[in-house]
């Protein structure tokens, strides 16, 4: 039995594309692309950063706008995010301390890619979440 996931006709080759010709075999970009995946792969990071795309947000602000992240984990996140350059930490001297978070000049050249991911969503997004929901209602129903 053959399936169909209807991404049949939208496959290429790696040769077929300029852009990744000879990627699998360069190890070098295999380890940048990693380093990316780390730097931004991790339980609310991505989260984080969308938060930030506006402005500078205070650390109470931001944890109330993302619901449901702990404290400690919104701790740890920021931290790694500030570690790979993604987020600056700001300590303004005012009493009580202030300190806002931000996002570098690294993190905005993402921007592109994150619009990108969105426009993957709106595509396909919706059609795999509808897709899995009949799938289980299916699996529901028999």
């Amino acid at each position: 039995m053959k399936f169909e996931t209807g991404m049949e006709n939208n496959t290429m080759s790696p040769s077929d594309s300029a852009e990744c010709a000879g990627c699998a075999a360069n190890p070098a970009l295999l380890d940048d692309f990693k380093h990316a995946i780390h730097a931004l792969g991790g339980k609310w990071k991505l989260e984080i950063l969308f938060a930030l795309m506006n402005r500078a947000i205070r650390f109470g602000a931001l944890r109330r706008s993302l619901d449901g992240i702990t404290q400690h984990m919104l701790t740890a996140q920021l931290r790694e995010l500030e570690r790979d350059g993604l987020v600056l930490r700001t300590v303004l001297a005012e009493k009580p301390l202030r300190v806002e978070y931000e996002l570098t000049d690294a993190a905005y050249g993402l921007l592109p890619a994150f619009r990108e991911l969105l426009t993957w969503s709106k595509a396909y997004g919706a059609r795999g979440h509808a897709a899995a929901r009949e799938a289980t209602l299916g699996a529901e129903l028999t």
